[in-house]
């Protein structure tokens, strides 16, 4: 049988995990899995694996002094066939449970137990956020505390950068009715509409393909898990849209940078109330003066 998919692992250590993965997901790959010292690619079999292979050393050679020893030694590859495509994937997806209200599993999992958890089911794709990267539980776990402590259903709220929608499908499941999700990707959008429906929430959730910029009005709560670049360029726009009293909730900030994202907003209005660290990412929840 032909095989219909190339299976590639790269040795990476374990700082450059989310900049190669990202790197191999923009190069056409589905899926990015990350273990140990090594990530772990698929592509579809009618690629060009001596032109991808080529590609990505070249990149990897380009990171090399950032990251010493990522790349080192043979790029293997595997063919799957079409039968073994499905066990080889699903089987390093897993249910997570993030605080006290939410569960995300991929929806050929059926949990034992479940309790009073929100379940959310997301199907793993091309659209950053499934719930296993530090900055997107770091986001989850500041919103599950600020929708538990405050106002629930009387909260607006705008998720900018929404990649899979997670983040917006939290925040409905948790029992906020208006939220407001922005993507310039058209895959991040498209996988994040079908996400909506799977989870049943679109008539909470309004999905649109644009950016801060083109959005008015104010929210009690904005989240955004992008890198410090962006974070800092849109920081005037995120400081207007986020109401009196509201919550900001940022991520994809490197510790190193943090004192540089942080600046942005405190002291102009904003208090920083606490930052959450895994590894080598920090989550900072911020909130506006009344």
């Amino acid at each position: 049988m032909t095989a219909s998919w190339h299976q590639l692992s790269v040795k990476t250590p374990a700082a450059a995990h989310d900049i190669v993965a990202n790197y191999l997901i923009e190069r056409g790959s589905p899926g990015v899995v990350s273990r140990g010292h090594q990530v772990r690619a698929y592509f579809p079999a009618s690629m060009n694996a001596s032109s991808l292979e080529a590609d990505i050393r070249r990149f990897l050679k380009g990171i090399g002094d950032i990251y010493p020893g990522v790349g080192s030694g043979t790029l293997h590859w595997k063919n799957l066939v079409e039968r073994n495509w499905n066990s080889s994937w699903r089987k390093y997806f897993t249910v997570l449970r993030i605080g006290r209200s939410l569960l995300i599993k991929p929806p050929w999992l059926k949990p034992q137990r479940i309790g009073r958890r929100q379940v959310i089911n997301l199907e793993p794709g091309m659209a950053f956020g499934t719930g296993t990267h530090a900055t997107t539980r770091g986001c989850l776990e500041f919103l599950e505390e600020v929708v538990v402590a405050g106002r629930g259903r009387d909260l607006k709220a705008l998720d900018v950068g929404t990649g899979s929608g997670i983040l917006a499908i939290a925040l409905a499941k948790m029992g906020v009715n208006r939220v407001v999700a922005l993507d310039l990707d058209p895959v991040a959008v498209k996988v994040a509409r079908e996400n909506l429906q799977r989870n049943e929430v679109e008539e909470f959730v309004c999905l649109k393909r644009a950016g801060v910029e083109g959005i008015h009005g104010n929210f009690g709560v904005v989240v955004a898990n992008l890198t410090a670049e962006p974070i800092i360029e849109l920081a005037p726009k995120f400081r207007r849209r986020v109401s009196r009293g509201g919550h900001l909730i940022l991520s994809g900030i490197l510790g190193t940078q943090k004192t540089e994202v942080a600046t942005r907003f405190v002291p102009d209005s904003f208090v920083l109330l606490r930052q959450k660290r895994r590894g080598e990412w920090v989550t900072l929840h911020f909130q506006k003066s009344s």
